[in-house]
């Protein structure tokens, strides 16, 4: 290995290709320059001794004891010899004494001046052949996660914090979650290594890390904890703090680090380090090979995904419940500012590449944060989500709108997958997929059949021009032959105020009568956007019987009406469900006349059935259906009719199945056919046990 890194290392320009394969050995390596300053220190250096490189690199290599065991100093041998091996006693993370056999070399240049002095090390204690095997593949699982962080702009909490223990007043920081976010927001990253990135950088990588929050990558469930070591070197900077830890995830017994920096750094700077063991009988290359292929599925899955910790609203959803609070929406409405508070302590964890292309976002990095970006487009949405989760519900599933961060508003397929025991309670799941064009395409749809339907019933209209013509001429000529006869009753000497009053009474009702016409046939004729009120079906049909009603008369038609009592309100739009009922009675009317039957009937009747519906049916005593179109009279352009256009019954299924309905036709026995549909009831929610 010294060969190899000597030949890499032979100048300025491979150094840094140096460096990547030190990182690879299994074996401590340790740069450092004439007056001992450490300028390099590779990952097995970090599992020999326990200091991290960012902890390490700027110091000198007399932090950690550089004596020979034997006491003497080892340093004019080196320079003379040009290397030296032997063991050296050093000082762990932890202070604990680590005895460490040792090579040194030097490195001088073409000058002979020195360069540097190169350390290769290990444990001394003596090693077997199978244990140099396994000491690589164990490398990664030793080896710490290390920050190096920045608590200056924490001062005036950290300040505020110290005089309350010289007061006398205790201070325990899991009492306070709102200190514990003001101080890990503050508190910013200024170095991270390979294995912190890897566990914690929710695919941020480093250069997103860095200068960021630590508050934005710590793990959740010891964010209280981590808030009381920074506390607590700060307060006092020669401590090294050590606590065990919980970690969610691949560790076992993870232990975290706290120390203060010494110079050179800057005197705010304080090192992080967890420590742990895998919590898995597999090898740590099978573990990351598993968690890579867990990774890959979550960032390449075609739909938008957050992991989010709520284990803060669970907290407080318990406390609730012990508090005896059993109508959580209600007490959300009087108590918002719990709302607005989970907003800003559940915190998203991990998201995939589509939720960062979803938001318009740099990088995954700026979506790991708090959830209150989440509902900034729909805020009544965070109470519903919390609603849900307090009644224990697996999953809310709802249409909403979220505020990409270009300021663009998206519709969205909201979905959120809530934890249950034994599952980790911290992973809960939100999805979002993207429904804007399927949304664009149902409004397009929409209008065709809107279109569609209004084709319909001017076709209706069309074929009912005669019996319209006859429905106004009825009043308009009661209306000329009353303002005649009112002219000469003007005209006599002996006019008869009386009779003349009547007359004109006559005009104005007959004029209402015409208006009330002319209204109708317009709703019919006119293009509108489907207006869905409670509306009463026998109104509906009786309305409907005024279009056809002379039809029926002039063709010698008896058209009998059985309307069921009391039947409920139904919810639809009131020209919509008309239309179907003269599409029904004229095709009826038309059947009868082209079978040449002579005695003719129509019967309509409602009725409410057992699936909590009203029923509307028209059957007639014509030819009925052929057997062959039975299967096919609500196809778009099929007709029995000769010089039918196949679209009236198409249009009349659209419609009953857009109110939620059944449309179906049959022949009767005896002969002629018979068309129902059905309107549901609206349910009516059930009252608050009082």
């Amino acid at each position: 290995m010294s060969n190899l890194f000597q030949r890499a290392a032979g100048s300025d320009h491979t150094f840094p290709h140096a460096m990547e394969l030190a990182d690879l050995a299994s074996e401590s390596v340790i740069v450092s320059d004439v007056h001992g300053v450490i300028k390099y220190w590779n990952a097995a250096s970090e599992a020999l001794y326990g200091w991290p490189a960012m902890a390490m690199v700027g110091q000198r290599v007399q932090t950690i004891g550089s004596l020979a065991h034997s006491g003497t100093d080892h340093f004019s041998a080196l320079l003379r010899e040009g290397r030296w091996e032997g063991v050296a006693l050093r000082r762990g993370l932890t202070g604990a004494d680590i005895v460490a056999a040792v090579r040194q070399i030097v490195r001088r240049d073409t000058a002979g001046g020195l360069l540097d002095i190169v350390e290769f090390g290990r444990n001394a204690g003596s090693l077997s052949q199978a244990a140099y095997l396994r000491m690589d593949a164990e490398l990664q699982s030793s080896l710490a996660a290390s920050w190096e962080l920045d608590t200056s702009a924490a001062h005036h909490l950290l300040d505020a914090i110290a005089e309350h223990r010289r007061g006398g007043i205790p201070v325990d920081l899991d009492q306070h979650p709102d200190w514990v976010d003001e101080m890990l927001s503050a508190t910013r990253i200024l170095a991270v290594n390979n294995r912190a990135v890897r566990m914690f950088g929710a695919h941020a990588g480093y250069e997103q890390m860095i200068g960021k929050s630590i508050g934005d990558f710590w793990p959740a469930e010891s964010r209280a904890l981590l808030a009381t070591l920074i506390e607590s070197v700060t307060s006092d900077r020669t401590r090294l703090e050590i606590r065990k830890m919980i970690l969610s995830g691949s560790l076992r017994n993870p232990v975290v680090k706290a120390w203060h920096s010494a110079e050179p750094k800057p005197p705010d700077t304080v090192f992080v380090t967890i420590n742990g063991v895998t919590n898995d009988d597999r090898t740590t290359w099978e573990l990351q090979a598993s968690e890579e292929r867990y990774r890959q599925l979550v960032q390449y899955l075609p739909t938008a995904l957050w992991q989010v910790d709520s284990r803060r609203a669970g907290e407080a959803f318990d406390q609730l419940k012990s508090n005896g609070v059993r109508d959580i929406a209600g007490h959300l409405e009087r108590n918002p500012d719990l709302v607005e508070h989970a907003k800003d302590v559940v915190r998203v964890t991990d998201v995939n590449r589509d939720a960062v292309s979803l938001f318009r976002a740099r990088n995954p990095a700026d979506l790991i944060k708090p959830v209150r970006y989440i509902f900034a487009a729909a805020p009544g949405l965070a109470e519903r989500v919390m609603v849900a989760h307090f009644e224990g519900r697996r999953n809310l599933i709802e249409e909403t709108r979220i505020r990409a961060f270009d300021g663009s508003i998206i519709d969205v397929l909201f979905t959120v997958t809530y934890p249950v025991p034994p599952e980790q309670l911290d992973n809960t799941f939100i999805t979002m997929q993207d429904i804007s064009e399927r949304l664009n395409a149902e409004q397009q749809l929409r209008k065709l059949q809107a279109d569609f339907s209004h084709a319909g019933r001017i076709a209706t209209l069309g074929e009912l021009a005669t019996s319209i013509a006859h429905e106004i001429n009825q009043p308009l000529a009661a209306i000329v032959t009353n303002g005649e006869t009112s002219l000469r009753w003007l005209a006599r000497a002996d006019q008869n105020t009386e009779k003349v009053t009547q007359l004109t009474s006559r005009i104005v009702s007959n004029a209402r009568r015409a208006s009330d016409i002319i209204h109708r046939i317009r709703g019919m004729a006119a293009k509108h956007e489907p207006e869905m009120r409670l509306i009463d079906l026998n109104e509906v049909a009786e309305e409907a019987l005024l279009f056809i009603r002379h039809d029926t008369d002039s063709k010698s038609i008896v058209l009998s009406a059985a309307f069921g009592a009391d039947l409920p309100k139904v919810l639809g739009d009131r020209i919509q469900l008309q239309q179907v009922i003269i599409n029904l009675l004229v095709n009826s009317v038309q059947a009868i006349v082209q079978s040449g039957q002579p005695k003719r009937r129509i019967e309509i009747k409602t009725s409410f059935d057992d699936d909590d519906s009203v029923v509307l049916s028209v059957a007639d005593n014509g030819p009925g259906i052929p057997a062959a179109g039975l299967a096919h009279v609500f196809d778009s352009f099929f007709s029995t009719k000769d010089a039918g256009l196949g679209i009236g019954l198409a249009i009349c299924q659209s419609i009953i199945t857009a109110h939620g309905g059944r449309i179906a036709g049959a022949n009767r026995p005896n002969g002629g056919a018979h068309f129902h549909f059905t309107v549901p009831v609206p349910r009516v929610p059930s009252p608050e046990p009082g």
